[in-house]
């Protein structure tokens, strides 16, 4: 509720005895849409999860807002240790939060268009990596997942969107949508206690990386060792073999 700007106490009336349809999402984004047409809208951060959890259960450290539900011994309970996360009213929000229309579609979402997406990519300036990151594009594509989808796709992060064909831009983004769904199988990514699903169980696409976090380890694909570059604050990973490093546009 820290987003909510009326505060804990106005966030606590608002959505007491209010029902919760089916939750939904874009990109990074949760919302719970009530049967009266508004919305609570959630951002996990980095940390944030939602846990369901017996209300006799002990409360994790970090858990920040308690639901309880009624005719049930169930509490859904927001958790979240760095507390980028937050949750928030969107008035008329049910079908989709205001807040949030201008992200795009993220790969599993049906209103996705693969090739419409893919041409978009390419009249962009700018390189695919960062691509795969701008949120208006395509969403729910992390820094993990840019650099696994890659690595998938053969293409380096480097190389200019522009100087894409059609057939590698596609295969860029169906790359991301099978790197996500084979970890979503996998319950995701736990590099720490922190990361785990609602239930609590760590997720296990850790230990199927092929780029990230792998450095001066060999490719599984050639054998060449996996190289770490700077990006934005973080890190690219890549083998500089299968993923040749794009040449210098002519002059």
């Amino acid at each position: 509720m820290r987003k909510h700007e009326l505060g804990p106490r106005d966030f606590e009336t608002t959505l007491a005895g209010r029902t919760f349809c089916t939750p939904r999402r874009r990109g990074k984004y949760l919302w719970f849409p009530f049967d009266d047409g508004d919305a609570m809208l959630a951002h996990l951060g980095m940390s944030g999860q939602f846990r369901m959890d017996r209300v006799a259960d002990p409360l994790l450290r970090n858990t920040r807002v308690l639901f309880d539900l009624a005719d049930s011994d169930d509490q859904l309970r927001f958790v979240d240790q760095r507390m980028f996360g937050g949750l928030s009213l969107s008035i008329g929000g049910a079908e989709i939060p205001f807040e949030i229309a201008h992200i795009a579609p993220d790969p599993f979402d049906e209103h996705f268009d693969l090739g419409a997406v893919a041409e978009r990519m390419r009249k962009k300036r700018t390189t695919v990596k960062r691509a795969l990151l701008d949120q208006a594009l395509v969403s729910g594509i992390g820094n993990i997942y840019a650099d696994e989808a890659l690595w998938l796709a053969q293409v380096h992060p480097e190389r200019p969107t522009q100087r894409l064909t059609r057939t590698q831009a596609i295969a860029v983004l169906e790359a991301a949508r099978s790197v996500m769904a084979e970890a979503l199988e996998q319950g995701g990514t736990s590099f720490d206690a922190l990361y785990v699903k609602v239930n609590g169980e760590s997720g296990y696409f850790d230990r199927s990386l092929n780029a990230y976090g792998q450095t001066d380890r060999p490719c599984p694909r050639c054998g060449e060792p996996i190289v770490r570059a700077e990006f934005m604050n973080r890190s690219s990973h890549f083998c500089p073999s299968c993923q040749r490093r794009p040449r210098p546009a002519r002059g």
